[in-house]
C-alpha cells in the first residue's frame, strides 16, 4: 500500500460528505417558522386508538403537517444517516457490535445520572442534558474497557465486548432497582430510554441530533483515508507510523456519539440496529468504501423517514421498532436483488461459471478423442474438424450422465462450436476447434507446473488440474510458460499422464 491517492476521488469524498452535512442540517433551521402551522398537532403520535387510517389522516401525513410529525421525522432521519456512515466503518473493521456495547454499557450511566441529580436537587432527574452526559461517559467507560481487554489480554474481541456489555447491564439494571425505591423513582421515564420514544422528541433534540450528524460527516470526510487504513490494514498503518490507537479511539467516539442520540428514537435494545443493518445491506450493493459508505447513509436515512411516516400512520407502532423493520426489509431487498454480493447476482454468477466450466470440459473431451489422429499438437486447428465424434466417445471420457453430455452438446451446437454431421455424430468448427486447443494448453501446462513444484502424483494431478483451469488468466499463463519454459502460442503439450485412447471416425 502506498499513501498515494488520488486526488478527483479525494475531492469526490470530501464533496459527498460536505453535501450530506449541509443538506441534514438545512431543515433544521426552518423548523421554528413550521412551528406555528398546526398548533392542535402537538400531541403525540401514540395517543390515537389503533385503526386503518382514514384518508384525511393519510394526507394529513404524507403532507407533513403535523409539527410533531416534523420533528420526529427529520430527527430520526439525521440519525438514520449519521449512524449509516458510522456503521460502515464498523462493519469493516469487523466491530459492528460495539453499537451494542455501547448502549448497553449507556444504562448505568443513565441511572447514576438520575440518582446524582434527584439528590442535588430533587425533581431535577429527568433533565436530558443531564442524563445524556450519564450515558456519553458511561458508553465511553464501556468502549475504553472494551478496548483495554482487547488489547492488554488475549481475550479476543468478541469475548471482550461480550463481557463488557454484561457487567455494565447488569449494574444498570441494579442501579434501576434502586431508583424505584426513591420517592420520584416511579415518575422517572427512564424506561424510553430502554424502549424508546421518537414521539416524545422535541425541536431542541432535533438541534442536537443535527449537529451530532454534522460532526459525525465532517469527522468521517476529514479522516475518511485514515479510517480505511484502520478498517482494512491496522498493522500496516503503525509500521508506517500513523496513530492508529488514537484513530481507533476516535472511531469509538462516533459510535458513543451516534448510540447516545439514538437512545431517545430507538431505545437502548435497539440503537445498535442502526449502526448494523444499514451497513449490512450497503455491503451487498459495492465493494468500494466510498459507495458502501454513501449507500449505508441513504439506506439509514430511507429507514428512518419510512418507519416515522408508517408511525404516524398508525400511531400504536412504536417508531423505533418500526425503524428498524423497515431497516430490514430494506436488508431482505439488498439480499437478494444486490449489485455485488446479492443473492441473484451470485447466481447468476455460479450459473455462469458451471456453463464455462461445462464447456471447458466438453471441448476438451472433444480434443482427447480427437488427439490420437492429429499428425501434431501443434497442427493447424482446423486438422480438428475433419474427424467426427461420436456422443458414446464423449460419455467414456467423463464421469458424466448421458443427458448431461446431450445438454452441453446442444449448448455447444447454439454457441458455433459444434456442428451436428450425422445422428449421435459430431464435429468441432474452426472456432471450437481453436477454442479446444487452448483449454487443453492451459490445462497441461497447469497440469505441468503441478507435477514439477507441487509434486502432485500423475494419478491424481489431472483431478487437482480441474478446480483451477477454468479461472486461468492470460497473466498466469505467461507466468506457467516462463516457469515450465514453453513456448508461448498454441502449440499443445504432451500430457504427462497416460490418457485413454478411444477410436475415432474417419473424415
Amino acid at each position: 500500500m502506498t499513501r498515494r491517492h488520488r486526488p478527483h476521488h479525494h475531492a469526490r469524498l470530501i464533496a459527498m460528505f460536505v453535501a450530506a452535512t449541509v443538506i441534514s442540517g438545512l431543515p433544521v433551521a426552518t423548523l421554528p417558522a413550521m412551528a406555528g402551522d398546526d398548533v392542535s398537532a402537538h400531541r403525540s403520535l401514540a395517543d390515537t386508538r389503533f385503526a386503518w387510517p382514514a384518508g384525511e389522516h393519510v394526507v394529513r401525513v404524507v403532507t407533513l403537517r403535523d409539527y410533531n410529525t416534523r420533528i420526529v421525522l427529520l430527527g430520526t432521519t439525521l440519525l438514520g444517516i449519521s449512524a449509516g456512515v458510522v456503521g460502515s466503518f464498523m462493519l469493516m473493521r469487523k466491530r459492528s457490535l460495539v453499537g451494542d456495547v455501547v448502549s448497553h454499557a449507556s444504562l448505568p450511566g443513565i441511572a447514576l445520572a438520575f440518582i446524582v441529580l434527584e439528590s442535588v436537587r430533587p425533581g431535577s432527574g429527568r433533565s436530558l442534558d443531564g442524563l445524556l452526559l450519564g450515558a456519553v461517559l458511561a458508553g465511553a467507560a464501556g468502549v475504553l474497557c472494551m478496548l483495554a481487554i482487547g488489547r492488554w489480554t488475549r481475550i479476543k474481541d468478541d469475548a471482550a465486548m461480550a463481557i463488557v456489555l454484561s457487567i455494565f447491564f447488569g449494574i444498570g439494571v441494579a442501579l434501576l432497582t434502586v431508583i424505584q425505591s426513591m420517592p420520584t423513582g416511579n415518575a422517572a421515564g427512564l424506561h424510553q430510554f430502554i424502549f424508546g420514544k421518537a414521539a416524545s422528541m422535541i425541536y431542541d433534540d432535533v438541534v442536537l441530533i443535527a449537529q451530532a450528524a454534522g460532526v459525525v460527516l465532517v469527522v468521517s470526510c476529514l479522516l475518511f483515508k485514515e479510517f480505511s487504513l484502520l478498517c482494512f490494514d491496522e498493522q500496516y498503518g503503525s509500521a508506517q507510523g500513523w496513530p492508529m490507537l488514537r484513530l481507533d479511539l476516535a472511531l469509538m467516539s462516533l459510535v458513543v456519539g451516534v448510540t447516545v442520540i439514538g437512545l431517545q428514537s430507538v431505545g437502548l435494545l435497539l440503537a445498535a440496529a442502526l449502526l448494523i443493518i444499514p451497513a449490512a445491506g450497503a455491503r451487498f450493493w459495492s465493494d468500494n468504501l466510498a459507495t458502501m459508505v454513501l449507500v449505508s447513509a441513504v439506506l439509514g436515512g430511507a429507514s428512518s423517514c419510512l418507519g416515522v411516516l408508517a408511525s404516524a400512520l398508525f400511531p400504536r407502532f412504536a417508531a423505533g421498532a418500526v425503524i428498524v423493520l423497515v431497516g430490514s426489509f430494506f436488508f431482505a431487498i439488498s439480499l437478494v436483488a444486490g449489485a455485488r454480493r446479492g443473492v441473484v447476482r451470485r447466481l447468476l454468477v455460479h450459473w455462469k461459471l458451471q456453463r464455462r466450466v461445462g464447456r471447458h470440459d466438453l471441448l476438451r473431451a472433444f480434443y482427447e478423442c480427437l488427439e490420437p489422429v492429429l499428425s501434431s499438437p501443434a497442427g493447424d486447428p482446423g486438422e480438428l474438424t475433419g474427424h467426427d465424434v461420436r456422443l458414446d466417445q464423449l460419455i467414456g471420457k467423463r464421469t458424466w450422465l448421458p443427458g448431461r453430455v446431450a445438454r452441453l452438446v446442444r449448448i455447444a451446437v447454439r454457441n458455433g462450436l459444434v456442428v451436428h454431421s450425422s445422428p449421435n455424430h459430431f464435429r468441432l468448427t474452426t472456432a471450437g476447434a481453436a477454442e479446444a486447443q487452448r483449454i487443453v494448453r492451459n490445462h497441461r501446462l497447469w497440469e505441468m507446473y503441478l507435477i514439477k513444484h507441487a509434486e502432485v502424483a500423475l494419478t491424481h494431478v489431472d483431478r487437482d488440474a480441474d478446480q483451477i483451469e477454468h479461472v486461468l488468466d492470460p497473466e498466469l499463463i505467461e507466468e506457467l510458460e516462463s516457469e515450465l519454459q514453453q513456448r508461448s502460442g498454441i502449440a499443445v503439450p504432451p500430457s504427462p499422464h497416460p490418457i485413454e485412447t478411444v477410436s475415432v471416425l474417419s473424415p
